[in-house]
Formats: structure tokens, sequence, C-alpha cells
């Protein structure tokens, strides 16, 4: 968790004290802000612990009581008093306005510098994120291999991961799935709010309060269908790292309602083709050559194609559909490239799009290829489009219906909030000044603690690191891709 009051207070070499607020030690400490204002909450966001020295009380001396009430009520994590400097000690002023507003008020000796402090905060706040990472990614990596079980194993595993009742619903609020078993009984007081989230569309969520539970409510959809919906209740709501988890869910889950019956071979178990193309199974992890037997040998081609899966498809080649676009997906071997490239003419009744020879490691990648030489079979009006006669280049790729949908993934944390498009604007504004924060404010028209406050959520929302450059660039080039279909 992120480091709290006590926590510092617990730190030898940092000399805290504690003078009022014994029972706030739990506090957690978003930051750390030296002032010596004698108002400093203009430029505070709360959470932070506030350092002072009381430098210029001596000669302009402030209405502490009304100093201390105006912090309290800035929600700050709490106040802290060098003393030895103006002071040779905490004046008892302060001490007794911070018992009547419930500010917990630390005094700091003369010999701990409140860079220190500062420090001390900054190496647990990254503490505490890297360990939020690791679990996030171990999570999602355990939750991702229950999804080759289906939807009701990614329930299961997603219960036991946030100690919460889970429900998986379909969309008329029929219970599909729970998990534990008693989660069933939340079904009732989510009926309600169905009908409202089924008109306002795939994106839109819902968070509720109902028997001492916060349940948040999302839909299950890939394309503008709504398939179900996945309530999680918890009693303690949720961190970033839990949001983090839950999006993961919907996203398997969504895949997993599209996913059709797959032509499968002996041996292939469920979800390891869709797994598969879409990068969410690495054949190299132990286990997945079990999981993948009955798979065509490598290399293998991947097509793509307007329209249902066809009834009957040749021997060797395995068809599923793609909601997303309305499409199909084969696969078959590439030994056999011309008569697959026969057999899907006949077999589809449009244009097709086919990739180059790939692994199974590069599968994901060969999908991205067919589904951009389909558009472009499209577009030239012809039947049979290889991806080795595109132009090239890492933009032409990501331009496609594949790289859309990583963008629309990417950002979808950010599509679900009701004031998405102001989040939007801002992520776009601070990317583009390379994060810096007066020239992106000035851009938006806004006050840089607003952009702060804006941004804040925005780190909240999204699962990456946005101080890390790759992170940041697929941000940007999500918000460019989304912006060139708008």
């Amino acid at each position: 968790m992120p480091p709290t009051l006590g926590s510092l207070l617990r730190t030898p070499r940092l000399r805290l004290r504690l003078l009022a607020g014994s029972d706030l030690l739990r506090r957690e400490v978003e930051w750390v802000a030296v002032s010596e204002l004698t108002d400093p909450t203009p430029y505070l966001a709360g959470g932070e612990l506030v350092l002072t020295t009381g430098v210029r009380w001596a000669d302009n001396p402030p209405d502490l009581r009304s100093y201390v009430r105006r912090l309290a009520q800035k929600n700050v994590a709490g106040l802290g008093f060098g003393v030895e400097v103006n002071f040779d000690r905490t004046p008892e002023e302060l001490r007794e306005a911070a018992e009547e507003f419930g500010l917990a008020l630390i005094e700091v000796a003369r010999e701990t510098p409140f860079i220190s402090i500062g420090k001390e905060v900054s190496r647990l706040l990254a503490q505490e994120e890297y360990e939020g990472l690791s679990r996030a990614f171990a999570a999602q990596r355990d939750l991702t291999r229950a999804a080759l079980d289906g939807s009701a194993a990614v329930v299961d595993r997603l219960a036991r991961e946030l100690d919460a009742r889970v429900l998986l619903l379909e969309p008329d609020g029929v219970v599909r799935h729970a998990s534990p078993a008693s989660a069933v009984d939340l079904a009732p007081d989510l009926v309600g709010e169905l009908p409202r989230l089924r008109g306002a569309g795939p994106k839109i969520g819902a968070s509720l309060v109902s028997g001492g539970a916060r349940i948040s409510l999302q839909p299950l959809a890939t394309g503008r269908r709504v398939r179900g919906f996945l309530a999680v209740a918890t009693r303690e709501g949720f961190g970033s790292d839990d949001r983090t988890l839950v999006n993961a869910a919907v996203s398997l889950l969504s895949l997993e309602l599209e996913r059709p019956a797959l032509a499968r071979g002996p041996g292939l178990g469920p979800g390891v083709l869709s797994a598969l193309l879409a990068g969410a199974l690495d054949p190299r992890h132990p286990g997945a050559e079990e999981l993948m037997a009955g798979l065509p040998a490598e290399p293998v081609l991947v097509a793509a194609a307007r329209g249902p899966v066809p009834d009957g498809p040749p021997d060797g080649v395995l068809v599923t559909t793609v909601a997303e676009t309305g499409g199909a997906l084969a696969l078959s071997s590439a030994a056999g490239s011309g008569h697959l490239a026969e057999a899907l003419g006949e077999l589809f009744d449009g244009p097709v799009g086919l990739s180059e020879p790939v692994g199974y490691a590069d599968l994901a990648v060969a999908r991205s290829q067919a589904e951009r030489a389909l558009a472009a079979a499209e577009e030239e009006g012809r039947a049979l489009l290889r991806s080795d006669e595109l132009p090239g280049g890492l933009f032409g790729l990501l331009d496609s219906p594949a790289g859309l949908r990583l963008a629309e993934d990417l950002l979808a944390p950010i599509d679900r909030q009701r004031n998405a498009a102001e989040l939007l604007a801002s992520l776009r504004a601070y990317l583009a000044a390379s994060g810096r924060w007066d020239a992106a404010a000035e851009r938006l028209g806004v006050h840089r603690h607003t952009l702060r406050y804006r941004m804040r959520r925005i780190r909240e929302l999204l699962p990456g690191d946005l101080d890390d450059p790759d992170h940041r660039t697929e941000l940007w080039v999500a918000l460019r891709l989304r912006e060139g279909r708008s």
C-alpha cells in the first residue's frame, strides 16, 4: 500500500514525533509539499504532507487556527513543523488547532532536512508502484491462462485475485456464472441498472453501492452489441491495480463471448486459437505445446475475409469469426498456400487478405498483416491480396483494423469515464507538450493544477507508466490513429 503517516513515523532516521492525530496514522501520503506560505491551499491537491518552519510567521504571525482549518478542509495527509529554525518548539496554538480540526501534526527535528522526508516518501511510492505492477502483471498472466478454459474460469480467477464476489450476466440479467456461489445474491440489485447500460452503449459502465459492497458493473462487447455484463463487488472499493485487472477480465470475457465454436483438430482446447490470434497466449510458454496439439505445422498463413464463418472449411483449415470487423479469420499451413488461396476464394464471397508465412509466436502480427491486406483488397477491388504486395512501414501496419482495435483497447479505461473527452484532450495536450505542465495547460486553456488533477486520474485508469517512453509513445500513436479514423 502507499506510504502512510504511521510508516514515516516508524522510520527512525527521520526523527519524527507525533503531536496530534494519533487516530490518523493510517492516512496515506501521496506527496510531500514544502511551503512557507500563510495559505498554501490554492497550490495543494489533497493527500500531501505539508512541511513548514513558520519562517514568515515571526514578522507577520498568521491566524494559526484558520491556517490549520484550511489545511484540514483541503484534506491534506498532515502537517509537519520543523523546530529549532524559527521556533524552538512547535507552537501550542498549532497543536490545539490540529486537535480541534482533526489534522495530524508532526514535529520535525532540526537534524532532519525536509528533503529527507520527501525522498523517503518517493522511495516508498516507487516501491509500492513496482510491487503493484508486479502483482498486476502476474495476476493478468494468470487471468489470461484461465481464459483458455473458458469464461467461468476467468470469473473464478478474478474473484480469487480480488477477494471479491463476481457475476457474469447474460444481456437480460440472467446469471451465467457466479464466484463464489453466494455472489448470485447480487443479481436482483443489478437488474435495474441493465436497461440503462444497454441503451448507453458498450463503453459505459456503472458503479453502485448495495448491502455495504461497492459494485462495478461493466458491459462485455468487442463491437457495438453487448453480449453480457461483468459485476465485481468488494468491501473496500478498487485500487488502480484492481481496476487494471477488472479491465483485463472485461477484455478477455468480451472476446470469449464473441468467440464461436472453432473448427478443431484433435486435442485443440477451447479458446486456444483465439488466444493465439489475439497475442494473449505465448506458444513458447511451458505447457502451450500440449494446448496447441492439432494445429497446422509451422510456418502458417492467416487469411482475413468478410462474412460469417462458412460451413465445412477445407481439411487443414481452421476458421473463426471476428465480431468487431464483421469478418472471419482462417489459419492453414503455409505448405499449401496455393491450395489455401484457391480454397478461400471458393469459401468466402468477397475479397481475401493473406499474411506472410510466420511461426505461431508471430501469429498476432500475421493477423494484422492479413486484415491490412483485406482492407487494401476491398479498396482495389481485388479477390485476393497478399501482405507482401503492400507497402511496408510501421505506420502502414498500425493503420489497419487491427491497429485501430489495439488503440481502442489501450484507451478503453478512459473511454468508459463520463468525462472521457476532457481526459483524452488533457492526455493529448500533455503528450504533445512532452510532459511540460505549463505548456500543456496553456494549450488546453486550464490552470496547471487542473491538468495535474486530470493527469493523476489518467494515471490511475491506465495500466502502464506514463513516465515510460514506450507507453507514452503507444498512447500518442493510439490517439493519432483514432483522430485519423474520426
